[in-house]
């Protein structure tokens, strides 16, 4: 019988995986599947604040070319050089509500759902990390993904399978919460 993973080491070995991705594919149905599960996140009035654009390999050059025009051309080969290694993308686009309390929910809901997809990647073996570059404002880069007035790109997700002998030799600490905790 296999032991179960627990969810607690899980978090805990969980890391953002920047590089080291393995030229291995990684496919729609797989990121599909483990949304399936992470969309259950906590979200205000089950508003669902979210949608995706999924990039695969097949279509990372063309995605690089929509980076391309948000930045000076003399930085052109390195940002090809930060996404030409990456397996898949994965876009979070949410719902951009003029009213803040909306806003704040949404996000917050957002990121429990984007954690929750982490985690479950994780528990596959794929790796990813959550980049929030300056592009993702820019309107070319909004127009060539079709992301609409009164919506936000708040990530993008890098995913991959990964090299995980360069990822364990990270060293991964954590403040004690008693120390940031006081009473009232």
């Amino acid at each position: 019988m296999l032991a179960a993973t627990s969810i607690a080491q899980i978090i805990r070995e969980r890391t953002s995986v920047k590089n080291g991705y393995l030229d291995k594919e990684v496919s729609q149905d797989l990121v599909l599947s483990l949304l399936k599960d992470a969309v259950w996140a906590p979200n205000h009035k089950l508003r669902e604040p979210w949608r995706f654009i999924f990039v695969s390999s097949d279509r990372r050059e063309a995605f690089i070319e929509a980076i391309l025009p948000c930045h000076e051309r003399s930085k052109h080969e390195s940002v090809r050089n930060k996404f030409k290694n990456v397996p898949a993308f994965l876009i979070v686009v949410i719902n951009d509500d003029p009213r803040q309390k909306q806003a704040e929910e949404d996000f917050a809901a957002t990121s429990c759902m984007v954690q929750n997809l982490q985690l479950l990647a994780w528990e596959r073996d794929l790796g990813m990390v959550w980049k929030t570059p300056q592009h993702i404002r820019d309107p070319l880069f909004r127009q060539a993904l079709h992301v609409q007035p009164g919506e936000k790109i708040i990530g993008v997700l890098n995913i991959g399978y990964f090299d995980k002998e360069i990822i364990a030799q990270k060293v991964r600490k954590r403040i004690d919460p008693a120390e940031k905790m006081t009473t009232f």
